[in-house]
């Protein structure tokens, strides 16, 4: 019996361990089932998210612009010098005093204007004497005339030789020679009495005067510079390639030129060209002209630096785009072309003209209509799906009016 107690103790211990093994492992097994679960269900997550991403990097946003055909007038810009077209340096022709000046620095004065009066008792002492010999010689004249009439009235009754009378002619003659001459020398008297009254050889504003009343001046002595205001001119340079057309449009007519007078552009002249230089300068490769402007609330003064801006000619049928649609390749300028599969791929271009945000292309394949990417055309490769939307700020035009600096690119 004691030993039959001893046998079931030592069973129970052993029942009891594998229950708790078992329990044990079932625990393990569910929860590795558990973990098992939550891994597929991130991978599947993961795995959806992914293949959604590779779709929306497929699908490239892009801003496009239409491409159109139009008549452009090229413009061209350059800077350009307020020039007068007239700038004269009053100088005496006499030596005198001057006795009265009847202008102030800085004045307008009118062409035929008194401006400085000499001192001319001199030359008005010379005049009187040269009057004085030329009544003289006139009255001998006359008295010589006199004299000839009666040697021919005696020579033709027969009491004269011909020698005498011959005698009274020479005298005439020398006497108008003398007459002649008297009446050159009271002509030059007045001019130069007239020099004493200084008159503005033309119209304009006058600069500093260096001399005052009481003042004595030579004839090499400057008394004043006028310069002329109104009409003024505008000097510039363009590139020679332009000499061509620039030639043919004056030569069809007048061709027109503007000019800026302030950093934002609401002031400007409208003039004309009048003047194309006969040589190039080597040094630049430019060509100068000069244009002419009216002035008369003289906004335009000489020295001045303005903007120049002239259309001498037209682009017929451009193509144009965005400057922002044209790319820059390794080898040559392309833009991205939107086809109707919604693909973008490349088209090689030429750029005629480029400036104020547009550019006059010209390729193989270039049509009117076209779609070309604006915004957008980094993230492209050739045949990549691109979804058109509505660029920030406004829609991406073309406009039709272009210009050209002188720096054309």
């Amino acid at each position: 019996m004691t030993g039959l107690m001893e046998g079931m103790s030592q069973i129970k211990p052993v029942a009891g361990g594998r229950r708790r093994t078992w329990i044990t492992l079932a625990g393990i097994l569910f929860v590795a089932l558990i973990a098992a679960t939550w891994i597929w269900r991130n991978q599947n997550s993961m795995a959806d998210a992914k293949s959604k991403g590779d779709r929306g990097d497929r699908m490239i946003h892009v801003v496009t612009a239409l491409a159109t055909r139009s008549n452009v007038a090229v413009r061209l810009t350059a800077n350009g010098t307020v020039s007068a077209q007239q700038m004269v340096a009053v100088r005496p022709q006499l030596s005198a005093m001057i006795r009265a000046v009847h202008i102030k620095e800085g004045q307008f004065v009118q062409k035929g204007e008194k401006i400085f009066t000499l001192d001319a008792r001199t030359e008005d002492a010379n005049l009187s004497r040269t009057e004085g010999q030329l009544a003289k010689s006139r009255a001998d004249l006359t008295n010589a005339e006199r004299n000839l009439e009666r040697q021919r009235e005696l020579f033709r009754q027969n009491f004269i030789s011909q020698a005498a009378l011959e005698v009274a002619e020479s005298q005439v003659e020398g006497l108008r020679a003398q007459l002649s001459v008297d009446q050159a020398t009271v002509q030059a008297n007045r001019v130069a009495r007239g020099f004493s009254e200084i008159t503005a050889p033309i119209a304009g504003r006058t600069g500093t005067i260096p001399v005052y009343q009481g003042s004595l001046v030579q004839p090499n002595d400057a008394l004043v510079s006028i310069t002329q205001i109104d009409p003024i001119n505008v000097s510039f340079t363009l590139p020679e390639r332009e000499f061509v057309p620039l030639q043919q449009a004056l030569a069809k007519g007048e061709v027109s030129v503007d000019v800026v007078l302030d950093a934002v552009g609401k002031q400007t002249r409208t003039g004309r060209l009048i003047f194309i230089d006969n040589v190039v300068d080597t040094a630049s490769g430019t060509i100068g002209l000069k244009a002419e402007f009216s002035n008369a609330d003289r906004h335009l003064w000489p020295g001045m630096f303005v903007t120049v801006a002239l259309a001498p000619r037209t682009l017929a049928g451009a193509l144009m785009v965005p400057v922002q649609a044209v790319q820059h390749g390794p080898e040559r300028k392309f833009v991205y072309v939107i086809g109707k599969d919604g693909k973008a791929n490349p088209l090689a271009v030429e750029v005629r003209l480029i400036q104020d945000g547009l550019a006059v292309i010209e390729g193989e394949g270039v049509v009117p209509g076209m779609r070309v990417v604006v915004e957008g055309a980094q993230n492209l490769r050739p045949g990549s799906v691109v979804t058109e939307i509505k660029p920030r700020g406004g829609g991406a035009g073309v406009d039709s009016s272009m210009s050209e600096s002188t720096d054309r690119r």
